[in-house]
């Protein structure tokens, strides 16, 4: 059967919203810690603030990690996991007698936890959904904003009450409810993951390529000696066989640029917005404003790109996003005071929340609803660079030039090029399948384009009174048989 949109189906995206909230929430909130750990270790912003990035870092470094698991175990046995893995760390941090504790149980450990938690958890809100898949997944990923416009308060009357290691201590009890949303994560079989590698490989119309590649894997391993076992490989194989789609590449390469240029505004808004002026209490209120925002836009475009006119161009939807808060960048340096900023948190904010809900959507019609977990895997995975480097290159440009214009600049123009070079493989389809298409109106062909971008062709001329059969499933190439 296809995805219920709807039933059980809710229950995953309430477990998936909770996620989010403990972990991209929680995640944002350790920077409310930074001040009273500069205090008791006495150690700089510079070597303070790792702890941050290596826990963003280490959450997208090991989302296929958690992919693989939810595949080969089960998406609860590694939420469930990760979870416990998540609430040791934070639990082990609150004992910190230096930094580089701090880095190794609140930045590695609680990092992979989260990392077993989050793509898994996302990938199941797809196989539930199709109808509505953009507004399910604009609720689910709408607890990051919730969450911390609720915890970021929280946390700090925590501290006050119970001193930092307290309120960790109290953050890892809380955090252990990821196994509460990993019980919720009830499994699904849907008609595409019916087709297993035996029964595929007993039916006579098996593609002859795909015979060869499992023949080709049998001969390079001696120990794949029974039918199981050359089964158990070509799943593996088939499981990352997106990696090689051209429309993954490029979805992969801008991600990248992507990643670079989100991460560092909400490092440096408050710093930029308290040296132009703006008291502490105004910059507070700027991110608060970008937190709640950010909900606004992960509901509000979910819902507006499930409706029938806007359905067929998420995509263009989420570079436009994309494009959108590139240009608020490269407007950030001119804006000076707090009337000017609290548009900008506006625009930055609904957009921020809109491209975030449409990651998993378009990742989905890129590679299909079958490869969605492990293809997030690889997508969360691509922003662990980013996220690691982009901080301390934009703290860099600060030092060096003694303004703020480099950085913001450099992050506007990199998610513009994100935008830009999605458009332009988008167009450059476009153009070659109206081509092909005019190809197919001068010899009669019958096309037929697959979800996953591929296109067969049927063409059937006379020839000595016998039908000749042309096929290609190549968008590069047209190759007679």
């Amino acid at each position: 059967a296809g995805p219920p949109d709807g039933g059980w189906g809710w229950m995953i995206v309430a477990g998936c919203f909770l996620v989010t909230i403990c972990t991209r929430a929680v995640t944002r909130c350790i920077s409310i810690f930074f001040v009273e750990f500069q205090a008791y270790f006495g150690q700089d912003y510079a070597r303070t603030a790792w702890i941050h990035s290596i826990v963003d870092c280490a959450t997208m470094l090991c989302a296929p990690l958690g992919s693989l698991i939810s595949n080969h175990v089960s998406c609860q046995v590694g939420i469930m996991l990760g979870g416990l893995l998540a609430s040791a760390g934070l639990i082990l941090s609150s004992f910190a007698t230096s930094l580089e504790h701090l880095y190794l149980s609140l930045g590695v450990l609680t990092g992979l936890g989260f990392a077993l938690c989050y793509s898994p958890a996302i990938a199941m809100v797809g196989k539930y959904f199709n109808k509505r898949k953009a507004l399910a997944y604009g609720i689910a990923m709408s607890g990051s904003g919730i969450g911390t416009f609720i915890l970021a308060p929280v946390v700090q009357l925590l501290i006050e009450q119970f001193s930092w290691r307290g309120a960790l201590l109290i953050l890892g009890g809380f955090v252990l409810n990821l196994c509460v949303c990993g019980a919720l994560m009830r499994p699904i079989a849907l008609k595409e993951d019916r087709k297993t590698a035996p029964e595929f490989l007993e039916q006579d119309y098996a593609p002859e390529a795909q015979k060869r590649d499992l023949k080709r894997m049998s001969i390079c391993s001696p120990l794949i000696k029974t039918w199981s076992h050359e089964c158990l490989c070509y799943c593996s194989w088939k499981e990352y066989d997106f990696l090689l789609m051209p429309g993954f590449m490029v979805l992969a390469v801008s991600v990248l640029f992507m990643a670079y240029g989100c991460s560092p505004l909400f490092v440096y808004l408050v710093p930029y917005a308290l040296s132009v002026g703006v008291s502490h209490h105004q910059a507070a209120f700027l991110m608060s404003i970008l937190g709640v925002i950010d909900i606004i836009g992960n509901i509000t475009f979910g819902w507006l790109t499930d409706r029938r006119c806007l359905k067929k161009h998420r995509h263009f939807c989420y570079l436009f996003a994309v494009g959108m808060d590139g240009l608020c960048c490269l407007f950030l340096p001119v804006l000076q005071n707090f009337p000017l900023l609290v548009p900008f948190s506006f625009t930055f904010g609904y957009f921020d929340g809109a491209y975030v809900t449409l990651i998993p959507v378009v990742t989905a019609d890129v590679v299909g609803t079958s490869s969605l977990s492990s293809a997030l895997g690889v997508v969360y995975f691509l922003h662990a660079i980013p996220y690691l480097v982009s901080p301390p290159v934009a703290g860099w440009l600060v030092d060096t030039t003694g303004s703020y214009t480099a950085s913001f600049l450099l992050c506007g123009f990199s998610m513009i090029f994100s935008s830009t070079l999605l458009c332009f493989a988008r167009l450059t389809r476009k153009i070659k399948r109206t081509y092909l298409r005019s190809l197919t109106d001068d010899t009669g062909t019958k096309q037929h384009i697959w979800t996953n971008g591929a296109i067969a062709y049927s063409v059937t001329a006379e020839l000595d009174q016998k039908d000749v059969e042309f096929l290609s499933v190549d968008t590069n190439s047209y190759n007679s048989r």
